[in-house]
Formats: C-alpha cells, sequence, structure tokens
C-alpha cells in the first residue's frame, strides 16, 4: 500500500491555492492523475519522488515511511527506489542512447534489461548515437527505456507519450502495461488523454485546484453520462469560415481535428489561433473562452 499525505501551498494562474492530498493506493496498481494543467498533478508527484518539498508530508509506502515532517524523515529520491519519467526528460548529450539507458540500471540490475528495452523501443540502429541527432519522439522513447530498466517498486510518468506518434504511443503502452503488471509496478501517471488512461489505468484520481475531486474507476469518473459531468478538452481555433447561414470553427485537440458548427452571433466571440475549450456532454459539444 502506499499511503499519501501531502499539503503544500502552491500558485496558481488564478492565484494561490492548497495542494490538498490524502489518499492511498494498491501495491501493484495503475493510478492515473487527470485534470487540467496548473491543479498540482506534477507538483504531487515530485512530492512522492522526494524532489519537492511541502509544509505537511507523511508517505508510506510498503512498511517504509518515506517522509513524515512531524518525525523529520525525508528519505532521499535515492533510497525510494522510484523511476520518474519528467514532461521534459532531458538526456546526457555525451552518452549514447546505450549508455543513456545503461544509466538508470541500478547496482546489481539486470545488464539484459538494456537490450530488451531498445527492442521494444525499436533503438537498436540508434543506440550507438548521441541524442544530439534523435527526433523529439526517439529522445523520449531513450527516456522511457531509461525509466524502465531500473526495475523501480514505484513508477512515477509525467506525460510519457506526449511527443510519439499514434502508432508508436499505442505500441508502447501496450509493452509498459504488459511490463508493469508482470512485474507489479505500483505506477501512477499525469495524462491529459481520456484515451490513454482507459487503456493503462484501473484508478482514476481527477484533481481541481489542489484536491481529488472525484476518485473511481475511469469508467465512471470520466463517462459522459457520469451525473452532470463534462469532459474538458483545451484546443486552438484553426479557422472560422462562414457556411450558409451558419459558421464552421475548425479546432484542433489532442491531435485532432474537429469542426464545430456555430451561429455568426456565437461565431464572433472567437478569433484564429485562440486557445478554448471544448466541453462534450451527453447530448452535445460545446465550446467555450478559456479562462485567464
Amino acid at each position: 500500500m502506499l499511503n499519501i499525505d501531502i499539503k503544500k501551498q502552491l500558485n496558481g494562474q488564478h492565484g494561490a491555492f492548497e495542494l490538498n492530498v490524502h489518499v492511498s493506493l494498491e501495491e501493484g496498481s495503475f493510478v492515473a492523475l487527470y485534470g487540467p494543467s496548473g491543479v498540482g498533478k506534477t507538483t504531487l508527484l515530485q512530492c512522492l519522488a522526494g524532489l519537492t518539498q511541502a509544509q505537511t508530508m507523511n508517505i508510506q509506502f510498503k512498511n517504509q515511511i518515506w517522509a513524515d515532517t512531524a518525525a523529520k524523515i525525508n528519505l532521499s529520491p535515492q533510497s525510494r527506489k522510484i523511476a520518474y519519467m519528467f514532461q521534459d526528460n532531458t538526456l546526457f548529450p555525451n552518452m549514447t542512447v546505450r549508455e543513456n539507458i545503461s544509466f538508470g540500471l541500478r547496482k546489481g540490475g539486470n545488464k539484459k534489461m538494456v537490450n530488451t528495452l531498445i527492442e521494444m523501443m525499436d533503438l537498436g540502429e540508434l543506440q550507438h548515437h548521441k541524442p544530439e541527432i534523435l527526433s523529439g519522439g526517439q529522445k523520449q522513447r531513450t527516456a522511457l527505456a531509461r525509466t524502465l530498466v531500473s526495475e523501480p517498486c514505484l513508477m512515477l510518468l509525467d506525460e510519457p507519450f506526449s511527443a510519439l506518434d499514434a502508432e508508436t504511443c499505442s505500441r508502447l503502452q501496450t509493452e509498459i502495461l504488459r511490463m508493469q503488471k508482470q512485474a507489479g509496478i505500483t505506477t501512477i501517471i499525469v495524462s491529459h488523454h481520456v484515451g490513454e488512461i482507459y487503456k493503462l489505468s484501473s484508478r482514476v484520481l481527477k484533481m481541481q485546484k489542489g484536491k481529488i475531486v472525484e476518485d473511481g474507476d475511469p469508467v465512471d469518473v470520466l463517462s459522459l453520462q457520469h451525473g452532470h459531468q463534462a469532459l474538458h478538452v483545451e484546443g486552438k481555433i484553426l479557422a472560422i469560415a462562414p457556411v450558409d447561414d451558419a459558421y464552421l470553427l475548425t479546432v484542433l485537440a489532442d491531435d485532432e481535428v474537429m469542426h464545430i458548427t456555430s451561429s455568426r452571433d456565437e461565431a464572433a466571440n472567437f478569433n484564429v489561433d485562440e486557445s478554448v475549450l471544448l466541453v462534450a456532454k451527453a447530448s452535445n459539444l460545446e465550446i467555450k473562452k478559456l479562462e485567464g
């Protein structure tokens, strides 16, 4: 069991708020943190990793206390046996792909895992090259392999597939889920992609302004039929064009192009290149201004 009790003051886009999370996660579970940007998801991961301090923090994994502010206990990241993949996980520029991955091996770790991951990530032809020649997706695959090679007890993934094409992303998700289940690694992923959450996680913690507002099965938490809940997706307007007596708004959201019909009066509120919020309900799709 991973027991988490964290309180930390944060400053967000719309002012100060408190990260206040009290939750227990089953060992070996795959949990998704879901919610808009700036609500404390990444800060929560950093607290679990021992990279960020909090005013009040009590973290216990299995029978080991990782952090307890009252008892002045705070284990180093190295002592927690975690693997953390950041959104901008940088590689060592002076090391090859293979050397970068091997760097993640723990003392006495299984060296065969390096070859396994190089094959899994389709990096065989690049393994002796340095990061400077890699594309963004290749760098992210290398960073992901370096995360997995440590065979951690707790794996923290912050948008790990954001730079990958759809086909590679789907394949790696399948492989990671297989490895996670096989090794029983407790995993927490931060993701804005509903399909990714459905595929990988068995539990979703939906966060707003530093707090968990919903906790449950992905189907229950993310379903459009769940009470009065609506699904919110950020997007950008690519084009606005008149069509008959209405206007057609072309919006890019989650790497998908969507076409939304709007009245003349509604379309007048929006501009090309403007960031917007798509609100999908059970019966319709709305488009709204983004706050801030």
